[in-house]
């Protein structure tokens, strides 16, 4: 499920069905448009439009849901997983590491919004989405990006870099005022991505299999400026050891998007793209508008937040057993990490 937001005088709402917007520069297939006429093909794509189920086919997913959501986990048990949330996470990167997850080398592809509008670097968009588009079509549709186990969530990060660059700019910003931040807008000299002039914000980084792909790219475009966080550590430790990382073009740090008292490291305003990659689904439902509210003050006037996430009667969903769900439509795994399951119809574009 992909869903397009742009900043102007309006906000995210949870509910209906948003707004659509789309740059200059489209995927050469685009979205809406791909229709599977030939079952051979069916592995071109990572995804396809307009895929009809039958009645047979949705009375079962139905029927499905129905029975592994008959029996909650204990409320006590349900406050464990909010609490403890981060540390579940952590735990999950220092087993898997960086292996769990495959490179989204699909994301410039299905979401070209979050590269700058340079020519060269759309060029650049294009040769790596068509280089991969062969080798990890197969991966991506088999997995549709959601994993039986926890995959790209609000993920955030520590520790330092591995090359003196790297620890340097982190020991550069480590000491900053916390009011600062807050406050914003603070002094061009202080936060990390000063001088850019298009900044990315992936919330959710996990060990950087969304971050990479946007920074090989991003090196035909020295104006622009990524930054990552994710609530477990170890994921970001997984990102700054990472050879491709480059402390001159992306700031990785450890941030819980659902503690609204939490500083960015930049101030309000500044960003062009947020991207949203299977994240917001660990979070507690109730929670969800208040991190959507809080990630939109962080976007420029025009700004745009980018989508995707479980849809429901994903095979993910009807995977699990009794006794795994929490409420509604939203699970936890055996390894303690969460999953909510979502329908366009819950997430609208509400005007200020």
């Amino acid at each position: 499920m992909n869903m397009i937001w742009r900043n102007s005088t309006s906000c995210l709402r949870l509910g209906k069905v948003p707004q659509r917007y789309q740059s200059g520069y489209h995927p050469v297939v685009p979205l809406g448009s791909r229709i599977l006429t030939d079952p051979a093909k069916v592995f071109e794509h990572n995804m396809w439009d307009h895929m009809e189920w039958s009645n047979e086919e949705e009375a079962a997913a139905r029927k499905k849901v129905k029975e592994n959501s008959a029996v909650r986990v204990l409320l006590e048990e349900q406050v464990k997983f909010e609490r403890e949330a981060s540390k579940y996470w952590d735990t999950f990167y220092k087993i898997h590491k960086n292996k769990f997850f495959k490179d989204r080398n699909w994301l410039l592809r299905e979401f070209p919004e979050i590269l700058p509008f340079d020519q060269k670097t759309e060029e650049k968009a294009r040769e790596s989405s068509w280089d991969h588009v062969k080798t990890s079509a197969t991966n991506c549709f088999s997995r549709m990006d959601c994993p039986t186990v926890p995959e790209e969530k609000s993920h955030y990060v520590k520790s330092s870099g591995s090359s003196e660059g790297q620890s340097k700019t982190e020991s550069d910003f480590s000491n900053l005022d916390s009011e600062k931040h807050k406050k914003g807008p603070m002094k061009t000299e202080l936060f990390p991505g000063s001088n850019a002039s298009f900044r990315i914000l992936e919330v959710g980084c996990g060990a950087g299999n969304s971050v990479f792909p946007i920074l090989n790219t991003l090196q035909n475009s020295p104006e622009s400026f990524l930054y990552c966080c994710d609530f477990a550590s170890g994921a970001v430790e997984l990102v700054k050891s990472h050879s491709s990382y480059r402390a001159a073009q992306c700031f990785a740090f450890v941030h819980d998007v659902c503690d609204d008292g939490l500083p960015y490291p930049f101030p309000d305003g500044i960003l062009d793209v947020i991207l949203l990659v299977f994240v917001l689904s660990s979070v507690h439902p109730d929670r969800m508008q208040d991190v959507v509210n809080r990630l939109s003050n962080l976007l420029k006037p025009g700004g745009i937040l980018l989508f995707r996430d479980y849809g429901r009667y994903d095979k993910t969903q009807l995977r699990f057993k009794k006794g795994h769900c929490l409420s509604e439509n939203f699970y936890v795994r055996g390894d303690g990490t969460r999953a909510y399951f979502f329908t366009k119809g819950m997430l609208i574009y509400k005007r200020k």
